[in-house]
């Protein structure tokens, strides 16, 4: 049985990477200012913020039914099956869409909701192209996934309330006041879902914040405080520097985990926060007779 792993660009895997990863990637949809434009395809990250900082009209789409049905069509020519892991379900149509879509493939597409975007998304998808690669069925890696579906978190801090008072999640008066008193917001996804978290005046307090964080997670959630068995990833809005600089702290407290990468906060993301912005993420690793922590 040959399956394919499909999943958006909200993973945070770009096309280039896709290839090399043997990983089907469709592209997310961005409306600015009118024009529609595709992540990596049409709007690159750099484009992205440029367009973000001169106060463009941003707003966040999900792929449309054809595109996706086409680039399953082209998929199943080569392959027998399809695994197909969008963004969560909770924050996107674009999971609900994929499930009334797939009811036309007579199973030969499973659509996995495992509560996760960004990074999480991301890991999850390497999860599944290695669950395929051991033999394991469409079918058999959606339920895997779903099974873990709260086994991650994510705690980002942010730079400007500037970006979530356009968008609405708090008020004019709270930006204002929050920016008066130079307030870095801790912000969590658990389960998909972004709220506040805690609340910070600088970004070393930010960062000690989520540390404290994430060893709580490892420790009462994880079982793992040494995070022997769980993936840690940092992500970042533009923030390439304090995200390095992250990684090296991290792999000081946790020098038994595995490869820590540090990649961009996916756009569906980094538009409602702005750049600026640094994130950790923990994922607990599927189950051993599946998989080990590398």
């Amino acid at each position: 049985m040959k399956t394919a792993v499909v999943t958006d660009s909200n993973s945070g895997i770009t096309q280039s990477q896709g290839k090399e990863l043997g990983i089907f990637v469709v592209p997310m949809p961005f409306m600015i200012d009118g024009e529609t434009y595709e992540e990596d395809i049409s709007l690159t990250q750099e484009e992205f913020y440029s367009r973000l900082r001169e106060d463009a009209n941003i707003s966040t789409s999900q792929p449309s039914p054809k595109l996706v049905m086409n680039t399953w069509d082209r998929i199943l020519e080569k392959y027998d099956e399809i695994i197909h892991i969008p963004m969560s379900g909770s924050l996107s149509s674009s999971c609900q869409t994929a499930l009334l879509l797939a009811q036309d493939y007579e199973e030969r597409v499973q659509v996995a909701d495992n509560r996760r975007i960004s990074i999480t998304q991301r890991q999850a998808v390497l999860d599944a192209k290695e669950m395929a690669e051991l033999g394991l069925s469409a079918r058999e890696i959606r339920k895997e996934l779903e099974k873990v579906s709260g086994d991650s978190s994510i705690y980002i801090t942010i730079d400007t309330l500037k970006y979530l008072k356009r968008g609405g999640r708090i008020t004019p008066a709270a930006a204002a006041l929050g920016t008066l008193l130079k307030i870095k917001p801790v912000l969590q996804i658990q389960g998909g879902k972004l709220d506040a978290f805690s609340k910070a005046r600088t970004m070393k307090q930010a960062k000690a914040t989520m540390l404290t964080a994430i060893a709580q997670d490892l420790k009462n959630r994880f079982q793992d405080p040494e995070a022997e068995h769980t993936w840690i990833a940092v992500a970042h809005t533009c923030n390439y520097g304090a995200a390095e600089e992250f990684v090296a702290e991290l792999r000081n407290l946790y020098p038994k985990t595995g490869k820590i990468i540090a990649d961009p906060l996916s756009l569906s993301v980094a538009c409602h926060i702005g750049p600026g912005a640094l994130a950790v993420a923990v994922t607990q690793c599927l189950s051993p007779d599946i998989k080990v922590c590398q």
